[in-house]
């Protein structure tokens, strides 16, 4: 049986999907671009989105599923709209959710680390393996790097010389990038 709360719900859909699929046509663009053009063209649908969503949400019952996702979402409201502020940010946290699912997953098996030091140095090697595919380096690359120069660095003396082994130094990408 068809219901009006469907129907606030499909709604609800359709300005996500706006939203999402205005993002998707961004992706090429420079960071200065996307930023500009989010501003153009997403952001008057955020806008009518919060807009209609005020005149719906009191019509709906607080406790039901769609009342939760409202009240969600106005207690969420003041951080919803960040990625306006920079061409860089995300739309949403998905590629954050995909970057710790091995995490999760694998948190069972960590369980059984000897030591707090042994979870402590696999939650840093992780932690530099997420590190660098997020900077589109190819990891084995990466880590070989991280291997064989250290040695031969002063960073003892000048710990400020590590920089130049961070994911986002750009000598680091050029020498590791993904292929």
């Amino acid at each position: 049986m068809w219901t009006a709360e469907d129907s606030i719900a499909k709604t609800a859909r359709d300005f996500c999907d706006k939203l999402f699929a205005i993002e998707s046509e961004l992706d090429k663009l420079t960071t200065e671009e996307r930023f500009k053009k989010r501003l153009t063209q997403e952001k008057p649908v955020f806008e009518a989105f919060w807009s209609w969503a005020e005149k719906v949400a009191p019509t709906v019952l607080p406790k039901t599923q769609l009342g939760k996702a409202f009240e969600y979402a106005f207690k969420r409201r003041e951080y919803l709209g960040n990625y306006f502020k920079n061409g860089d940010c995300a739309i949403s946290n998905n590629a954050a959710e995909n970057a710790i699912r091995p995490f999760t997953v694998g948190r069972k098996n960590w369980l059984f680390s000897d030591t707090p030091n042994g979870a402590k140095a696999s939650a840093d090697i992780y932690s530099i393996v997420e590190t660098a595919k997020a900077n589109r380096l190819d990891v084995f690359k990466y880590f070989e790097l991280l291997l064989t120069v250290p040695p031969s660095m002063e960073f003892l003396t000048n710990p400020d010389i590590i920089e130049e082994l961070l994911p986002w130094n750009i000598s680091v990408q050029k020498i590791c990038k993904a292929t």
